[in-house]
């Protein structure tokens, strides 16, 4: 009579042999897990979108016209000193990053009388503040006799400024009828007038770019500390403060 044993023992070790193979796949694949979890990049895998305010509303340096009206009182030397501070700090901003020649339109056929020698105090202020480009004046009629007409210096000189102008609203922040509003991304005029002030607020454009040159070292200062370390001193800043009370505050 045969046996009918062994069969089901070669049965058990095989599915013994497939449930520890799959075992294994099982293991592998969740090392795998592991690992990919941990080289998770947070700033990819994020739901937020990264959308930065400085992508759509970038400050960027064209060659613009700079214009300064002056509105100078009636003076022998030509124009007053408000004005003249004004014309001296506009010679400055040509000779920081201007070109060309500086434009002078002066007003013609208003009720008040242009001040004399006006042309020549503009010079002076211009080399004042040293500017010594070529000054060219030209006349523009007055429009409105009631309305005070300035004097207007103009010249081409490099300018920060955004790519777009602010107060667009190319979609709405609701958008009810619709799931954009949903994306939980920055409305579009987002960081536009922060971007357009810092533009405005900046001295020189040019440092937007790149760094300025190092200046000269202060050739005074380390020779102090210097001098100091080979006496054995302290080479930092000695500050000396009273103990005062408040009512003695800028008492003689």
């Amino acid at each position: 009579m045969p046996i009918s044993s062994p069969p089901r023992v070669a049965g058990r070790v095989a599915s013994h042999a497939s449930s520890r193979a799959g075992l294994r796949l099982l293991l592998s694949f969740g090392m795998l897990a592991l690992a990919g979890c941990a080289n998770v990049d947070r700033m990819k895998t994020s739901s937020i979108p990264m959308d930065d305010y400085r992508n759509r509303h970038p400050i960027l340096l064209a060659e613009t016209m700079q214009k300064l009206d002056i509105f100078p009182a009636p003076e022998i030397g030509g124009i007053d000193r408000y004005s003249a501070a004004q014309v001296s700090e506009f010679g400055r901003l040509y000779r920081a990053g201007g070109q060309g020649p500086i434009d002078v339109f002066v007003p013609r056929g208003g009720p008040a009388p242009m001040p004399r020698n006006a042309i020549l105090a503009i010079r002076r202020a211009l080399a004042a503040g040293g500017a010594r480009p070529p000054v060219r004046v030209a006349y523009y009629p007055v429009t409105n006799p009631k309305l005070a007409s300035p004097i207007r210096l103009s010249f081409m000189g490099l300018k920060a400024k955004i790519a777009d102008r602010c107060g667009q609203w190319p979609s709405d922040l609701a958008s009810g009828s619709t799931l954009q509003g949903w994306q939980n991304k920055p409305y579009w005029n987002f960081g536009c007038s922060y971007q357009s002030d810092l533009a405005a607020q900046v001295a020189d454009p040019r440092d937007l770019v790149g760094p300025r040159a190092e200046d000269h070292a202060d050739t005074q200062m380390r020779t102090r500390a210097i001098e100091s370390l080979r006496k054995g001193k302290d080479p930092t800043t000695d500050w000396k403060t009273k103990n005062r009370s408040i009512s003695s505050v800028g008492a003689q």
